[in-house]
């Protein structure tokens, strides 16, 4: 299928005049189409599509319906529907009023093709650069990002569950793709067992039978495919499935099947354990000792300008297991691809580290501002004894010296750490026979076979530590500061007012896909509600008891900000 002819450049004048007399203060359908002319063009898809094959519909047009679907949160059979009935959807699309439209399964099919590669990006990129155009938003303000979990669309399955699921979900696909191939395999036994959706609950009957049981079928499953039909062996059920069995089972010395705990044969982390056969890109994540969930991770970023409205800039779907600041480099990479880097960007403590701090102001001249994580060093966290901070550091004698003025014999480093966020690490070490006569060694060490070691990022870093710690301590950071949470709210729109909070589609790529269509959904959504782009917001009208108070003179805050400063 090639590429298909794209939006008219002008509105149909009759589809133009129906729409302006049946909606006189125009819709969000509308605003589209004259804000932003559609916010793409055919060009811009020009390499999704084949050459030559037969002329398919506009992915223009599809990604606008797209788009107005995540607006209005509807399905693909309303969405379809808005198209051939809805006279602000023909508007937005430039199209005859008698227009049939399309059927809804193109949708899908268009997704799919949206997912592949960093194709969700692209849309994402071009919308915002329709934006920037339009003067709705700008580089060099300020940012904030923060992250909130994502549950898959998947059950909740125990370990038992799983596998016994897997092989369901194995035997389902090879019923469809080659059925033959069950033959002199599936009898009366493997029915009961397999025959429907698996639901054991956390104690079912006999559970180390079951093991075994579905252990041993999986096991004989791929014998038969092996000799079978082995082109069938790469089938994603069945990859699935070996996957599973292998985090699960282990045959120990003997040769027996053997199910697998923490003690005995080693269970995989979670950054890598499957937790269902039908997505297995979803991962088990805990944060704190409330929030647990099997899914993904989805980190926004949005323009805070004192002056109109808040503009989504980045939408990144990362696995659960994935730490807040190794998405950090990414999404300054991208916002400077797109030329809409802040100038500050307001963060919490999960993304801040000393190498980000460095890395944001040395390559992108981006003020990085969120907490830095405290002294780590136990007599710091007790506030008792010699921390850190009591030595001092001569780096350029490549010694340290201890508050009872006893000078490091050792200086090692800097070293590499395994961590992409941890900075390097140098270590000055104290010998014995300076440790073990001191009068205060309690204050400083509680080993009594051992001396101090000390240990402290390069130079640079650690200058910029004692900044940026001394800087968090003043009130004007903490006022500057309090800006960040006003991205808890967007999360609660994304969440609550979008449905982000449940992936509608399984997989990583076709999850971000969701995210990236929620974005320039509220984006679309913020900016057609609010005035001109030179206009601030309008404040929210006082209350009858804040009416009250100004009648009678009494004094009250304006802001919530006020009352942290």
């Amino acid at each position: 299928m090639s590429l298909g002819p794209g939006p008219a450049k002008t509105v149909p004048p009759l589809t133009a005049r129906v729409a302006r007399a049946s909606n006189p203060h125009g819709t969000t359908a509308m605003w589209i189409r004259d804000r932003l002319e559609s916010l793409w063009s055919n060009k811009d898809f020009t390499d999704w599509y084949p050459r030559d094959g037969r002329p398919g519909l506009s992915p223009a047009q599809l990604a606008t319906v797209c788009v107005l679907q995540y607006v209005l949160d509807l399905s693909d059979r309303q969405a379809a529907e808005a198209v051939r009935c809805r006279i602000d959807f023909k508007y937005a699309l430039g199209l005859e009023l008698d227009d049939p439209g399309f059927h809804h399964s193109v949708l899908s099919d268009f997704r799919d093709r949206l997912a592949e590669g960093d194709r969700a990006d692209r849309l994402l990129d071009l919308a915002l650069a329709r934006l920037t155009e339009a003067g709705l938003v700008h580089e060099r303000t300020t940012a904030r990002t923060d992250s909130t979990h994502v549950l898959a669309a998947v059950r909740d399955l125990t370990r038992l569950e799983l596998i016994t699921e897997a092989v369901r979900a194995a035997l389902e696909e090879l019923a469809r793709t080659a059925p033959q191939l069950l033959a002199g395999l599936v009898d009366e036994e493997w029915g009961r067992r397999y025959g429907r959706p698996v639901r054991l609950g956390k104690n079912p009957t006999r559970p180390k039978t079951r093991i075994l049981t579905t252990g041993e079928d999986a096991g004989q499953l791929f014998e038969h495919l092996r000799e079978h039909g082995p082109d069938y062996l790469s089938g994603p059920q069945v990859q699935a499935l070996r996957q599973i069995v292998l985090q699960n089972y282990y045959r120990d010395e003997k040769g027996r099947l053997r199910w697998r705990t923490d003690d005995d044969g080693g269970l995989p982390p979670s950054s890598l354990a499957i937790v269902s056969p039908y997505d297995t890109q979803a991962r088990y994540a805990r944060r704190g000792q409330v929030t647990r969930w099997k899914g993904f991770l989805v980190h926004l970023t949005e323009t805070c300008a004192a002056e109109g409205a808040n503009v989504i800039t980045d939408v990144v779907t990362t696995p659960a297991t994935t730490h807040d600041a190794q998405a950090l480099p990414g999404i300054h990479t991208r916002l400077k691809r797109r030329g809409l880097l802040p100038a500050e960007h307001l963060v919490d403590g999960g993304y801040t580290c000393l190498v980000h701090v460095a890395h944001a102001a040395r390559e992108h001249q981006v003020t990085l501002t969120g907490p830095l994580p405290g002294n780590p060093t136990r007599q710091h966290r007790d506030n008792d004894g010699f921390g850190r901070d009591d030595f001092h550091i001569d780096f350029d004698r490549r010694q340290v010296t201890c508050p009872r003025g006893e000078i490091s014999k050792g200086w090692h480093g800097p070293y590499p750490t395994s961590s992409p966020t941890a900075a390097p690490l140098i270590v000055a070490r104290f010998t014995k026979g300076q440790c073990q006569p001191c009068p205060v060694r309690s204050r400083c060490t509680t080993s009594s076979d051992s001396a101090r070691n000390v240990g402290f990022p390069p130079k640079e870093l650690l200058d910029l530590q004692v900044r940026s710690r001394a800087e968090q301590q003043s009130p004007a950071w903490r006022q500057r500061y309090a800006v960040r949470s006003g991205i808890e709210g967007t999360i609660c729109e994304f969440a609550h007012g979008h449905g982000m909070r449940q992936c509608r589609y399984r997989g990583q790529p076709k999850t971000h896909v969701q995210h990236v269509l929620t974005a320039i959904a509220v984006n679309i959504e913020r900016l057609s509600a609010g005035g001109l782009p030179d206009q601030p917001s309008p404040s929210r009208p006082p209350t009858a008891f804040q009416n009250l108070l100004d009648q009678n003179g009494i004094h009250r805050q304006r802001s919530w900000r006020a009352l942290n400063s």
